[in-house]
């Protein structure tokens, strides 16, 4: 968990002072919320980054059919692409982008996020093995890497909701 400074104020009540480090964790924290949440946008409504307008999701389009049809030719190709497309997997998808990515920008329920975040794009990893350019570590393991460390740290608390009082009663919403 992130360690507080309490140092008393001049009324006499404790305030709670971040470390430096702690800052460092709350921006990665956002950041890789912004991640998630930019790719829900942007495969919503086909802003033309990553999803072009006429293949956005509320134009019927998949957000799954692209990277999941693309790994076809890959280790285990034959079991992601057959998963491409599904309406389950679409919605299943999308409500993980949007849950993760409020979960780490808002910094509520980090271990929940964490924990979805990290098993969400090991299997993004995994639907790309081989790699193309080294033997097993990528961005996807990466950020799995930095999800569990924000969760390990309680990276909510600075510059997050975390510090609220039904955040500290309620285990699972840390």
């Amino acid at each position: 968990m992130a360690t507080t400074i309490h140092k008393p104020t001049a009324a006499g009540t404790i305030a709670a002072a971040h470390r430096p480090v702690d800052y460092v964790w709350a921006v990665a924290r956002v950041s890789i919320g912004w991640v998630f949440l930019w790719a829900f946008l942007d495969k919503t409504f086909g802003w033309g980054f990553a999803t072009p307008a006429n293949r956005a999701w509320i134009e019927g389009g998949s957000p799954t059919t692209g990277f999941l049809k693309g790994s076809g030719e890959n280790a285990l190709g034959g079991f992601f692409s057959g998963l491409a497309g599904h309406a389950w997997v679409d919605w299943l998808f999308m409500a993980g982008l949007l849950g993760i990515g409020l979960a780490l920008t808002l910094g509520v329920g980090l271990r929940i996020a964490a924990f979805a975040g990290g098993l969400l794009l090991v299997l993004m990893w995994a639907a790309e093995l081989p790699l193309a350019n080294n033997p097993f570590m990528d961005d996807h393991i990466i950020y799995a890497i930095v999800l569990a460390g924000l969760a390990l740290a309680g990276a909510g608390t600075t510059l997050g909701l975390g510090n609220l009082p039904i955040i500290q009663r309620t285990p699972w919403l840390k």
